[in-house]
């Protein structure tokens, strides 16, 4: 049974909505939701999909100089952090949808020409800063710990650089840092522009309720976090191209599991 709401002004000290206690029911619920979502307007969610997978191989096929081997991995899992930008198209698909209308791909960006595109634009900013800054922490762990690995192709870099601790060594703190990274962009991105959508917040206070939101839900939101990360793995395994479902249906259901969060 559900806890009653939280307060989360007690935890930000801003004014802002309720928070809800959620279980994992309420992931496998929301994540429904999202499928429901995408099979009832699939068409143009597809076009609006075929982004992802597209930016995907851009950043591949930018990478196949062996110069850039190094920020491949970081530039792939960082594309994460700017996720819930991304996935603005469908928060608003869902959101018109929730309301009886007949939602279109063109509707679904007309939350930027909208008043709340200025506070749109912050979150995404920060979103972005952190993306750039994920980028260069990773290139100044790679100039510090394995400088000399290069090769002709990325499986061989890949096997250069496990070959020597060095190589383990930035793995394994370049991790941690990403980690790090995931956890603040996740924290601040995962329920703000819905919330900006949904009841024209300003950025800093949907930031503050997404990260109360989170904070009062710890272990259930780290379930979500990873299995949103694990749905991405398998969607980019066949060349990115199972980011062409995933995503979408993921948008869709963080909207609904923005509703059951805060109403």
């Amino acid at each position: 049974m559900r806890a009653l709401p939280i307060d989360a002004s007690r935890l930000t000290g801003h004014r802002l909505p309720a928070i809800r206690r959620i279980t994992t029911a309420d992931l496998t619920l929301s994540l429904a939701k999202g499928l429901s979502d995408f099979r009832r307007r699939p068409t143009h969610l597809v076009f609006l999909a075929a982004i992802y997978p597209i930016a995907g191989i851009a950043i591949a096929l930018a990478a196949t100089n062996a110069n850039a081997f190094p920020v491949l991995f970081p530039l792939v899992a960082g594309f994460a952090l700017i996720g819930p930008v991304a996935a603005l198209g469908f928060y608003e698909i869902s959101r018109r949808e929730e309301r009886g209308e007949h939602a279109s791909w063109r509707e679904a960006f007309g939350a930027l020409q909208g008043p709340q595109r200025g506070a749109i634009a912050r979150v995404a900013l920060v979103l972005f800063a952190l993306f750039a800054l994920w980028l260069l922490s990773a290139q100044a762990l790679f100039a510090l710990f394995a400088p000399e690995v290069s090769a002709a192709t990325y499986p061989a870099f890949l096997q250069a650089l496990l070959a020597t601790p060095a190589g383990w060594a930035l793995v394994v703190v370049g991790h941690l840092v990403g980690f790090l990274f995931a956890a603040v962009a996740f924290s601040i991105g995962a329920l703000s522009l819905p919330l900006i959508l949904d009841r024209g917040y300003g950025a800093g206070e949907a930031m503050a309720a997404s990260v109360a939101a989170v904070r009062a839900n710890p272990l259930t939101m780290a379930v979500w976090a990873a299995m949103i990360a694990g749905l991405v793995m398998i969607g980019s395994a066949p060349l990115l191209v199972g980011l062409a479902v995933v995503l979408p249906v993921l948008g869709h259901a963080t909207w609904h599991l923005y509703r059951r969060v805060m109403g």
